[in-house]
């Protein structure tokens, strides 16, 4: 297609239907069968029924698929933390065939460690990612991100001390996930259009979980009648700590010089009408758009291996995390850091809520398996928090430390306890007024 096409904007239709039927796949719920949720949700459930008693056998295979392909491929050989990533995948693939096959410890089948974890979190993991990733092809790739970016810039500079383009990455680890981010931030500032500083807080404010990990939370907190005011809320609170912890140490103090000494690159002023340049943004994107099968294609399987990925080691670091949380002290004393925050609000379960919060570092669906039966203003602070916390050891840590950015842990543990720290301050007062 000529750029004088380009230009006029013919041929469109991809912008305009592939987005709105990803807006309304994400964002819309519908009701069918009595059961009121997202469209991506409802083709989650009809699939699992299809599948039946089968389902458990297709999620064991995947963990074990997980637990043995960074073996295959010598990641272990990398670094330490690689290691130890490595050995908690193959203990979260032997623990996934104890519960299938019924055989193990009697802690295993208590309620609420082994079929809590299995059930409630490894077969709606198992599927829903990679369905989700089907939905996201026609978010992402079209232009929609690219339109929202362009009108973004002039939020981006003063509010989060990054570059305008630094929407997309935002936009792109909430509708696709934190590794879709941190693989763009990663090449952004290899090739010098971020500097360390603006590395670092887009790495560490806007890697978050994405909306398919956020149905998860809602389903196991039973927020999903709530869908919209959770995750819109949820989206907002996440950006608005960022924006606040981007001038606070040790973030602000980051240096910043460009990878490899590089000059970095200059941002472009847009003149005139903005909402025309994002126009013509969106044009270019879907003129050069991969076609749909092929991008779905390309989606799924990148939904496919972060899934591989991730669940061998959450039910792992999950079943670990629970023992810790019930039989040792451990997560109690570090609770201890947040009850000054806490305990300013008349919210119930105020030391649950503490443990919650402090037990997020670790995994960042522990916060929920901890407060499955709390109140729900409690459930919805700690659904937010899980979230804007960002900073979790099972899988986030592991990605950052990949990247050429190189935060180190102690850092990483700072930024994670001011997160935290900021969200309980702002999500309390607004879960007191609405619930």
């Amino acid at each position: 297609m000529s750029q004088h096409d380009v230009l006029k904007g013919r041929n469109m239709w991809q912008f305009w239907l592939y987005s709105t039927i990803g807006i309304i796949c994400f964002f819309i719920p519908v009701t069918i069968n009595g059961n009121h949720t997202i469209i991506v949700d409802h083709v989650h459930l009809a699939f699992r029924r299809l599948l039946g008693s089968a389902m458990p056998y297709l999620a064991l295979v995947m963990m074990i698929c997980g637990a043995t392909i960074p073996i295959v491929r010598s990641e272990y050989k990398k670094s330490l933390m690689d290691l130890i990533i490595v050995i908690f995948k193959g203990l979260g693939a032997i623990i996934g065939i104890m519960y299938v096959f019924r055989i193990g410890p009697q802690i295993l089948f208590d309620p609420n460690y082994g079929p809590f974890l299995f059930d409630k979190l490894m077969l709606p993991l198992s599927v829903l990612i990679p369905i989700g990733a089907i939905a996201l092809s026609l978010l992402v790739g079209y232009g929609l991100l690219e339109f929202i970016g362009v009108l973004m810039e002039p939020i981006m500079r003063p509010i989060f001390k990054t570059p305008g383009k630094s929407a997309v990455d935002a936009v792109a680890s909430f509708v696709g996930s934190y590794s879709l981010g941190l693989l763009i931030t990663n090449r952004v500032y290899r090739d010098g259009m971020y500097n360390k500083k603006e590395a670092v807080i887009i790495a560490t404010g806007f890697s978050t979980v994405s909306a398919t990990f956020m149905i998860i939370i809602a389903r196991t907190l039973e927020l999903m009648e709530h869908w919209n005011l959770y995750f819109w809320t949820c989206l907002l609170i996440t950006f608005v700590v960022t924006a606040i912890s981007a001038h606070l140490p040790p973030i602000s103090l980051e240096s910043t010089e460009y990878y490899n000494q590089q000059e970095g690159q200059k941002e472009v002023i847009i003149q005139g009408n903005r909402l025309k340049a994002a126009w013509n943004e969106a044009k270019r994107q879907s003129h050069q758009s991969l076609p749909l099968f092929r991008n779905i294609g390309m989606n799924v399987k990148d939904g496919l291996e972060m899934t591989l990925a991730i669940l061998p080691s959450i039910l792992s670091i999950g079943f670990l995390g629970l023992i810790l949380a019930n039989h040792t002290p451990i997560i109690d004393w570090l609770s201890y850091i947040f009850y000054p925050v806490i305990y300013m609000f008349p919210i119930s379960d105020q030391a649950l809520l503490a443990k919650a919060s402090a037990i997020s570092v670790i995994e960042m669906f522990l916060p929920s398996l901890l407060v499955a039966k709390a109140a729900i203003q409690v459930k919805f602070v700690v659904a937010i928090t899980s979230v804007s916390a960002i900073i979790f050891f099972s899988a986030l840590v592991p990605c950052i430390l990949a990247t050429e950015i190189k935060i180190p842990i102690w850092k990483l543990i700072i930024i994670w306890f001011i997160r935290v720290t900021l969200t309980l301050l702002i999500t309390i007062p607004i879960s007191l007024l609405l619930f």
